[in-house]
């Protein structure tokens, strides 16, 4: 790779780090633009994961300073997703690219068509929907792993259904479980020998401090300006990963 094309992929990955602090779904652009590249598709696919892992780093920073994450609450989520990626990241190869983009075409457009049901998350906290986000936040874990594309996106959807959070709330959450998911899917991909660590360094200082900087506002957004930035971006990734599967 030239030091060209290195500076453009640090720059698409700079930028989107800034969006998907709120939008998450990094993965269905990041990961595509590396095979634009030559990168082989699985040493794409765990070197964007070591990337993600300091992009949730630093998105997590803002919000815990900020007071806008409770931990205690996502204890077990964290514990769910530490299980869910692993086994995730363990069955990469075995599952072909149309596959993956078929599961996120059909994720977005329901959480779409969720979001734009229900306005606001539902009036209870950790009550008869628990059970729900516990098991959704254990199935998303296993696909979080294994590619991320639209993982988180997806996550801040449940937390907001399920678990009764508010849009700050949860993508402030999402961030810190996402540390959890992409560092245990890391280690895998790294115990595999599919981490390119030059690429994977420039990377991981972008994608920090674009993450850090997008938490930085997102943090101080009001919850309007979160669900209309979520819901377009929502949208017009639900449009393009159907389109890219048909």
């Amino acid at each position: 790779m030239t030091n060209f094309e290195l500076i453009i992929l640090a720059l698409v990955f700079f930028l989107t780090s800034i969006v998907g602090v709120v939008t998450g779904s990094n993965s269905l652009i990041t990961v595509p633009v590396m095979f634009q590249f030559g990168i082989d598709e699985k040493v794409a696919v765990a070197t964007n994961m070591f990337g993600l892992t300091f992009m949730a780093i630093g998105g997590s920073i803002p919000f815990l300073r900020q007071g806008k994450i409770d931990v205690k609450k996502l204890s077990p989520l964290i514990i769910l997703t530490l299980i869910g990626s692993a086994l995730g990241a363990a069955l990469v190869g075995y599952v072909t690219n149309q596959s993956i983009k078929l599961i996120v075409s059909v994720a977005m457009i329901a959480v779409v068509i969720f979001t734009l049901v229900r306005t606001k998350g539902p009036e209870n906290k950790g009550g008869k929907h628990s059970g729900l986000g516990l098991i959704a936040t254990f199935l998303l874990a296993i696909y979080g792993g294994l590619y991320s594309g639209g993982y988180v996106t997806i996550l801040t959807a449940v937390f907001i259904a399920f678990l009764g959070m508010s849009y700050t709330e949860s993508v402030g959450s999402t961030k810190l479980v996402n540390v959890f998911s992409s560092s245990i899917a890391t280690l895998v991909f790294i115990w595999q020998g599919l981490v390119d660590y030059t690429l994977g360094a420039v990377l991981a200082v972008t994608m920090f401090v674009g993450a850090y900087i997008g938490a930085h506002y997102a943090s101080k957004m009001n919850e309007a300006w979160l669900r209309r930035i979520f819901l377009t971006t929502v949208v017009l990734l639900a449009i393009k990963t159907l389109y890219d599967f048909l």
